[in-house]
């Protein structure tokens, strides 16, 4: 079992130390220059959007999950960070291809900088982890599916909110805190 961990732990290193660190600056400028943010993802990728999108909202940001009763429309001036590990994701797609429409701007998180939604997105986030493709350009992995990209995702995507609340007045642990659910 330890090596097992160890090998993991190992991968997820690999994968975050082969980030483009302008790539994830930049992320970070777009984030704190949008109105408001949305974030879009399937499965997995979904749920680790949605935990990258809690963590926004912890931090005040003006954040929305895609396809959530609540979640007006995008427009001008707002940011879409769509998450697909193969980028070929048709439903995150569509919804890129919506909010490049409404003249929002559109990041795509994707292993695959030549996929559909890295080209018609405004900037990339290429995260250099295997997926449930393993295309030839995707490291070795002992993981199954998509998971190295998913935990080396979660990982990047809490490092560019710790950033991002560090490029602006940050709010302070009570206010973070006064922002965690209560009816839990």
């Amino acid at each position: 079992m330890k090596q097992t961990i160890q090998t993991v732990s190992n991968e997820i290193s690999e994968v975050l130390s082969r980030i483009d660190e302008n790539q994830a600056t930049e992320v970070s400028l777009s984030i704190n220059q949008a109105a408001r943010i949305f974030v879009t993802g399937e499965g997995r990728s979904g749920l680790m959007g949605k935990a990258f999108a809690m963590r926004l909202m912890h931090g005040d940001y003006p954040v929305y999950v895609t396809g959530e009763t609540i979640t007006p429309s995008i427009k001008d001036g707002d940011l879409l960070i769509a998450i697909s590990g193969s980028g070929s994701t048709a439903s995150i797609y569509q919804q890129a291809l919506s909010a490049q429409q409404a003249g929002a701007e559109i990041i795509a998180i994707t292993t695959n900088p030549e996929s559909k939604l890295a080209e018609i997105s405004d900037k990339q986030l290429i995260v250099p982890a295997a997926t449930k493709k393993r295309l030839p350009i995707e490291p070795e992995t002992i993981q199954p599916l998509g998971n190295q990209f998913d935990q080396s995702l979660h990982l990047l995507l809490d490092a560019i909110i710790i950033y991002s609340l560090n490029q602006r007045p940050m709010s302070s642990y009570e206010e973070m805190t006064k922002r965690h659910s209560n009816l839990e």
